[in-house]
């Protein structure tokens, strides 16, 4: 521990981000930490999001590529584990500190998330826009986000850092006293209504060194358009490696999908009620596994499949499933560059705040059910890698039996807002 942190010259920050994504029928939960870390900038991506015109679009390119690095960082071929995360709440919470980060600390952070060729106001104004568009107050399919900042009473924060939050992040900004016993349940009162009961407590404590807890709560809940007939749903052999396999329910459908087969995959694409959302399937062929799929996982595969997807009639059989998640990110977001954000002699949020303060702790923690009323969906865009897909002349079978992987995506802005894999589903 360094002499400045052992004089407790450094005070801390904590990024909790908040994920429940919920059934028809209520009954899913999920949450999440996070926070940041450095990495070098990616001269390529430069010139590719330089090539989108819109803003909102650059922004959700970016917000893509950061998906599939985290998930690769994560995913360990060597272990059995689901994976389960919400990079647009990592992104958002991340983007909300942004503003109050300078000089190395900020082109890092930019760096990292892939934001190198933005301004603040554009990168400001565009997550804006994207959360607008995200929360329809109409559609049948509800996702909400809700932002909040807490700030230890007594520690001055700059005028314009809490602002930018409040008026392009809708914040809500309180000052509480941290020292006293009964905080935490204030905090955790707030989550529980923003992800409307679903998550009752989060925050078991709170440290002497903290002085701001910077939350990201997403809420989604939402039915399939076309729901699964309960009576077609049967126990099957789903098979967690080559040489063991448990019964699991397998839900089964027939009709029109956006589908896509090559020699190394088969995908689907089920959307949610108004297809404002989509949940993209990937299965590895027999002879192929999860970790050798996950090697293709970038950005520019990411959009060439998904310019790939045509409708086609076909049988599909997917378990359903309940997925739990947890991950400490520190190492996560340092190894993807933004690791100055940790660090006491170098970390510099001077646009938040006169005090010398540092990002501490990172985490995730997630929940998410998968039945047939519904869940929710992903999808994306890119350039890249060619992939030729075979010609469908014949009616499909996609029997989800073994390891997948799954996205959950916005149709209209392609923004990845879920990802995970699913090894041995519960």
């Amino acid at each position: 521990m360094s002499q400045k942190n052992i004089l407790g010259i450094f005070s801390s920050i904590v990024l909790l981000l908040v994920l429940a994504v919920s059934v028809a029928e209520d009954k899913f939960k999920a949450f999440s930490f996070a926070s940041s870390s450095p990495r070098v900038a990616d001269m390529g991506l430069t010139k590719a999001i330089a090539k989108v015109s819109n803003t909102e679009e650059k922004i959700a390119f970016a917000n893509n590529r950061f998906s599939f690095e985290l998930f690769n960082y994560l995913f360990n071929p060597h272990q059995q584990r689901n994976i389960f995360i919400s990079p647009t709440s990592i992104a958002i919470a991340l983007t909300m500190t942004y503003n109050g980060a300078n000089g190395e600390t900020q082109s890092d952070m930019a760096s990292a998330l892939n934001l190198t060729d933005l301004s603040l106001k554009d990168i400001n104004t565009s997550y804006q826009k994207l959360q607008q568009k995200w929360q329809k107050a109409d559609s049948p399919v509800q996702l909400s986000i809700a932002n909040s900042l807490w700030a230890k009473e007594g520690v001055p924060f700059k005028h314009k850092f809490l602002k930018n939050n409040r008026e392009y992040y809708a914040a809500q900004i309180t000052n509480l006293n941290f020292s006293n016993p009964g905080a935490k349940n204030i905090i955790n009162s707030w989550i529980k209504e923003a992800t409307q009961g679903k998550i009752e407590r989060v925050i078991n404590d709170i440290t002497p060194e903290d002085v701001l807890l910077l939350i990201n709560a997403i809420y989604f809940k939402g039915n399939w358009a076309k729901q699964f007939d309960r009576n077609l749903t049967t126990v099957e052999s789903f098979y967690i490696s080559e040489h063991f396999s448990k019964p699991h329910p397998l839900m089964s459908q027939t009709g029109k999908y956006r589908y896509l087969e090559n020699d190394r995959f088969q995908a689907v694409s089920l959307p949610y009620e108004e297809n404002q959302l989509s949940m993209y399937i990937f299965l590895p062929k027999e002879r192929s596994d999860l970790a050798t799929f996950a090697h293709e996982l970038t950005l520019e595969n990411w959009q060439q499949w998904s310019n790939q997807f045509h409708l086609t009639g076909g049988e599909i059989k997917i378990p359903r499933f309940q997925l739990e998640y947890e991950a400490l990110l520190n190492q996560a977001l340092t190894d993807l560059g933004m690791g100055i954000i940790f660090e006491d002699n170098q970390a510099d949020f001077s646009a938040m705040t006169s005090q010398s303060v540092l990002i501490d702790r990172i985490k995730q923690k997630t929940l998410i059910e998968v039945n047939e009323e519904g869940t929710e969906a992903a999808g994306t865009t890119a350039i890249g890698i060619t992939s030729t897909s075979l010609n469908l002349a014949q009616p499909f079978e996609m029997i989800v039996n073994r390891p997948f992987f799954f996205v959950i995506k916005d149709n209209q802005t392609s923004t990845i807002l879920f990802m995970g894999s699913v090894v041995d589903p519960k």
